[in-house]
């Protein structure tokens, strides 16, 4: 039986045109499916091109390797993933508070923040020293992001440090425990997480906004 890569190398030599009818969405959104439910080891073209009943030559259209795939899948984790919690530490807020909520959203919102992939990558991590990097690094972009909006509201250096990182690893290892609450009981609690992250009470109506944003988009 062929390896991946010497079957890849058949294919290239074989000149085929390849299977269009799959776009190189149809490839990507099967291939982060994969990862999450199965690990990056399933990640592989024969498998993913069965799936969408395809030839092999149609990965090609679109990809240079499967190396390639698995970059483009670490690429959409970190432009997705971690680009909206910079993104969200950074938007304008009047009050620490607020942008504490701001950031919030990424928890509870999984277009913002998805954590099945986040985790599907840190285990990914364990098996590759250069995954390991590039999680690193992005742990380190977003305590960095959330640590410049607490310095931006008046923080000293390494207090807000200490509380990017106690906002930021107490999320995680809410995801690493699958703790599972009804959306009402985190916005029942959140102006206590308010208070425990920034020593702040949160300011008049804050907390009902934030509320009543997070509560439109599980209706819609």
């Amino acid at each position: 039986m062929l390896s991946d890569s010497s079957a890849d190398d058949v294919v290239r030599r074989s000149g085929l045109t390849g299977n269009t009818k799959v776009t190189r969405e149809d490839w990507m959104k099967l291939a982060l499916e994969t990862l999450i439910s199965e690990g990056v080891e399933a990640v592989r073209v024969l498998a993913l091109g069965q799936k969408l009943n395809v030839s092999r030559s149609s990965f090609y259209w679109y990809f240079k390797s499967r190396q390639d795939l698995l970059d483009q899948l670490l690429d959409h984790w970190r432009n997705n993933n971690t680009r909206f919690i910079v993104e969200q530490a950074g938007r304008p807020a009047a009050s620490i508070t607020e942008a504490v909520l701001n950031v919030f959203e990424c928890w509870l919102d999984e277009s913002l923040f998805n954590p099945r992939l986040d985790f599907a990558v840190r285990a990914w991590s364990r098996q590759s020293a250069d995954v390991h990097r590039i999680v690193t690094e992005e742990d380190d972009a977003r305590v960095d992001a959330i640590r410049a909006m607490f310095s931006l509201h008046g923080y000293a250096d390494t207090e807000a440090f200490v509380r990017a990182r106690v906002l930021y690893f107490t999320q995680i290892g809410y995801y690493s425990l699958e703790i599972v609450e009804p959306v009402s009981n985190r916005l029942f609690l959140t102006p206590a997480y308010l208070l425990t992250h920034t020593g702040k009470e949160p300011g008049a109506g804050e907390v009902e906004a934030f509320a009543e944003k997070m509560l439109s988009r599980t209706r819609n």
